[in-house]
């Protein structure tokens, strides 16, 4: 049987690919990894920040709509990014940053049970950095060239959160088919880990009612969840089938292979495949600083770079 070993990536919505590059990249320090573009719709860039190359569990992603309008929040949505950074002084030199940069967060405070710092993007994404007492996944490496010293650097994700009207019904679906382990439970909130004991592969569920969240810039569009290899994932496809989800079927994204379904609530899951990841057309030293595109896509290139705007700050 096969057990999910944590988060791979993460996907949002942006509006505007030159800010967001300034704030993921300068700001928060991470290295753009991959610029590509929406395969299924090529016309939007597809950026993806992380590590030194984008290692599975450290990818944030961006969908870039320049006509989207705003988010109205409510519930059936991922609606918070949990980061990991090495220690809790780390919380200090970061809150002196946002200040800095005039970035909207909290004081230092807790968070499902570590300390943390939340704010919010230029686009209202909200997110909180979670001191990780230097827990991080293996493979996981630091990004030499970040503006941010190594010492406070953001590491990866951890604990994503996830706002629903009915949380038996997700927690049958991560318990049950995914096999992850409740470690806590309130009446309107269940933490979750994929790995018992690590922050990794953590999920908040928190109960609302209401309306559904009304996505726009800003808001998460799918978490997707790690799968060692093609193998793995074929099983996890027959599994989503035989409870009852409609599945995408497997989908090369070239950079991995990867399944959707929703689940009971109506939240979107990638399981994406560790493999080959984003140097599979480039090398370590030049990751992300030009336009990528997968083979299907290539003899398009003209035509997709005439109708993308340049990102890089003037």
């Amino acid at each position: 049987m096969y057990t999910i070993s944590g988060h791979h990536h993460i996907s949002m919505i942006t509006k505007d690919a030159k800010q967001n590059n300034h704030f993921y990249r300068d700001v928060l320090g991470l290295r753009r990894v991959k610029m590509t573009v929406n395969q299924d719709d090529p016309s939007m860039y597809h950026l993806f920040y992380g590590d030194k190359t984008g290692s599975p569990g450290t990818e944030l992603s961006f969908f870039e709509m320049p006509l989207v309008g705003r988010t109205y929040r409510g519930t059936n949505a991922i609606t918070k990014i949990g980061l990991l950074v090495p220690a809790k002084e780390s919380l200090t030199f970061w809150k002196a940053r946002f200040e800095e940069h005039g970035i909207q967060h909290s004081e230092i405070t807790v968070y499902a049970n570590r300390p943390a710092l939340h704010f919010e993007d230029t686009e209202g994404l909200r997110m909180v950095l979670l001191a990780s007492n230097g827990e991080k996944v293996e493979h996981w490496e630091l990004w030499e060239r970040s503006n941010v010293p190594a010492e406070h650097q953001i590491q990866g994700m951890g604990s994503v959160e996830i706002t629903v009207r009915r949380i038996d019904k997700i927690t049958r679906t991560l318990t049950e088919m995914f096999g992850y382990t409740e470690i806590s439970r309130t009446e309107n909130e269940a933490i979750f880990q994929s790995v018992q004991g690590e922050v990794f592969g953590e999920i908040v569920v928190k109960y609302l009612d209401g309306p559904a969240e009304r996505p726009g810039r800003g808001s998460i569009h799918h978490l997707a969840i790690r799968a060692k290899d093609e193998e793995e994932l074929a099983y996890w496809e027959e599994q989503v089938r035989i409870r009852g989800f409609h599945s995408s079927g497997i989908v090369d994204r070239y950079y991995f292979k990867s399944l959707y379904f929703r689940e009971s609530n109506g939240i979107l899951f990638e399981i994406a495949t560790d493999g080959p990841g984003f140097t599979i057309d480039g090398n370590i030293a030049t990751l992300g600083e030009a336009l990528d595109l997968p083979p299907f896509l290539e003899d398009r290139r003209a035509e997709i770079e005439k109708n993308l705007k340049p990102i890089e700050e003037n």
